[in-house]
């Protein structure tokens, strides 16, 4: 089966959970990295798409417009290979099915209808009415920083890590955390915040809640894996307060780094403190505030002596996230080609529609 993923392939081309998806898939599967050559001219059994918003934006708004019209021109090939081609979709986040402009919508809407099975990384992520759908866990990222020495956690530290959108609540974490006057056990505390903004003016705004207290440091843009490892080791506890965390890869991150978290309470949330062990995953309701961050760092200390050297990241191992995915994309293949379409391995039920059918 060949698989064209929605991103480029090679170890520096994208984010560490994408490399190790498209390195783990084969020798089984046959993975073409995206180029818009590949995805117009070149045959395929399933493209499968991460983020498709992605797809149509470039640098500047000529390129972007340029990328929309191959966007459409990439809809119509998929559309006249109906019977030959499975779009698989993965759902990160349902936040930018709600953003970009009427045409961009429009677009990704086009491409959602074109879909013939999606992935979620959890059971909690909602997904279109009626649609066939499989539950696939977002893989670990044990092995990825095996080579890189981590540090001790700075007493105190809380850390916010991760792509910085509206919907993530960063600087409500920095105005809950200004009203925080020390640590549980009466030491200092403080805030880094490192991450990319999606815009210019939410970086302006999170510098600016920032330069209300001097314990919180802000560093914006890409880090390398190095300095990534080096910031989650030196937090006591990782804080995500997103507004509709699914599946959040930070969090993923944070614990294979075996760092504790602070996160929103949410079906997604419960289940992933119930997968992992006791110590692990901290959560909250309602707002964010300084009394939250305040219990939740003594909570984990608390813990501190009873939670396991590392959490259970036993079902995020990628021999398992690759097998299944396998698994999904000769689903999607069945699903277009009809009974006559390849067999689909192993004993994994399809979710469709809320329901479970084997």
């Amino acid at each position: 089966m060949r698989v064209l993923q929605s991103f480029r392939t090679g170890q520096g081309a994208t984010n560490p959970y994408l490399v190790q998806l498209g390195s783990q898939l084969g020798p089984e599967t046959e993975v073409l990295g995206f180029t818009w050559r590949r995805a117009l001219a070149v045959p395929y059994d399933v493209f499968h798409v991460h983020w498709p918003d992605s797809l149509l934006h470039g640098s500047s708004s000529v390129r972007s417009l340029v990328r929309r019209m191959l966007f459409r021109a990439l809809l119509l090939r998929l559309w006249l290979r109906r019977r030959r081609t499975a779009v698989v979709r993965t759902l990160h986040d349902a936040h930018s099915q709600r953003t970009g402009s009427r045409i961009d919508r429009a677009l990704l809407a086009r491409l959602d209808q074109r879909t013939a099975l999606w992935i979620r990384l959890n059971p909690a992520t909602p997904v279109p009415d009626g649609a066939v759908a499989r539950t696939i866990e977002h893989g670990d990222y044990r092995h990825w920083f095996d080579a890189v020495e981590s540090g001790s956690p700075v007493p105190g530290r809380l850390l916010y890590t991760g792509l910085i959108r509206p919907n993530k609540g960063v600087p409500g974490l920095i105005q809950a955390f200004t009203a925080l006057p020390v640590g549980p056990d009466g030491e200092a505390v403080s805030l880094r915040v490192v991450g990319t903004p999606t815009s210019t003016d939410l970086g302006a705004e999170v510098l600016l809640a920032a330069l209300a207290d001097a314990r919180v440091s802000v560093s914006l843009g890409h880090l390398s894996d190095v300095e990534l490892a080096a910031e989650v080791a030196q937090a006591e506890l990782v804080v995500l307060p997103y507004h509709d965390l699914y599946g959040s890869e930070a969090s993923v991150l944070a614990l294979s780094l075996a760092r504790p978290i602070l996160v929103p309470a949410n079906p997604a949330t419960t289940a992933l403190r119930a997968e992992v062990g006791r110590g692990w995953v901290f959560t909250y309701t309602g707002a964010l505030t300084a009394g939250v961050l305040d219990g939740a760092l003594a909570a984990c200390r608390d813990q501190r002596p009873n939670r396991a050297e590392h959490p259970d990241l036993s079902a995020r191992a990628w021999p398992l996230i690759a097998a299944k995915h396998r698994a999904a994309y000769a689903a999607a293949m069945l699903l277009v080609k009809g009974p006559a379409g390849p067999p689909v391995p192993g004993p994994e039920p399809v979710e469709a529609g809320g329901h479970t059918y084997i």
